[in-house]
């Protein structure tokens, strides 16, 4: 008997999930359309991952920009065109309500889903404890619906300083804080937690001995060797809007030179 869609959705949320070994970390470098996601497949990658600056470029807009339904869209095209499972970056929830987000990411066809703790509207991190809450609407709301969506809790904490240009050494003090959010996101049902922009070694051994669940690394050029990552209890590494920035400066080079 073939599987019903909804019966194969299911068995990649439990693969995505059983792929977060601490000290073996997952590889995700990020998609941003059908072409990458399957290029990425092609290259022996056993997971999908979505980029949501890549996917909004693609569309014609900023990060944070692009109309719900059309990232959804591109979402649900990817997770189409490839059999493995497809983890969406989904920003801070599109403004969806958690049922209904929960809805739009079964819809799509995801295995698991970034959710980020910064509130675009207001330029600044949400309240740990509201949404903490609203990842647990998120989660009641999978659960409800027999979905056992993969939800990859991204923790802000670093990300703010490391793109106004902190001086390094600075993370280890941060590290507190961003603990008290990925403990408490976990708490709530999250399966991983992503403290963005997190490199130093110091500050990323302490976080990983002292959070209580998998950790998701982004691949920044400083950030320390996958073996190194490996070696601190790192779970998951992702490629974030990297691979897609690589990709278009590639491209601008080579129209450059056609006039050559």
């Amino acid at each position: 008997m073939t599987p019903s869609p909804t019966t194969d959705l299911q068995n990649q949320c439990d693969l995505l999930r059983s792929l977060h070994r601490p000290g073996a970390p997952l590889l995700l470098p990020n998609a941003w359309d059908v072409a990458t996601a399957r290029a990425v497949v092609a290259a022996g990658f056993t997971v999908v991952a979505t980029t949501s600056v890549g996917v909004a470029a693609t569309l014609g807009y900023a990060d944070h920009e692009a109309p719900a339904d059309e990232m959804v869209a591109a979402a649900a095209r990817i997770a189409r065109s490839v059999e493995v499972p497809v983890t969406v970056d989904a920003e801070a929830g599109y403004g969806m309500e958690p049922a209904e987000l929960v809805a739009a990411l079964r819809s799509a066809g995801a295995a698991g889903c970034n959710l980020e703790d910064t509130d675009h509207t207001a330029d600044c991190l949400r309240d740990p404890e509201r949404h903490a809450e609203w990842l647990k609407a998120v989660r009641q709301a999978a659960s409800a619906d027999g979905y056992r969506l993969v939800i990859n809790a991204r923790v802000d904490v670093f990300f703010g300083p490391f793109l106004a240009g902190a001086e390094p050494g600075t993370q280890e003090g941060l590290v507190p804080e961003a603990l008290r959010r990925a403990n408490a996101y976990l708490e709530v049902g999250a399966d991983c937690v992503y403290p963005i922009a997190l490199w130093e070694t110091d500050a990323l051994r302490r976080f990983t001995a002292e959070v209580r669940g998998p950790v998701n690394v982004v691949r920044l050029p400083q950030t320390p060797s996958l073996a190194e990552l490996a070696a601190v209890g790192v779970a998951r590494v992702s490629w974030g809007p990297f691979l897609y920035l690589d990709a278009m400066a590639r491209f601008a080079e080579q129209l450059a030179s056609l006039r050559g």
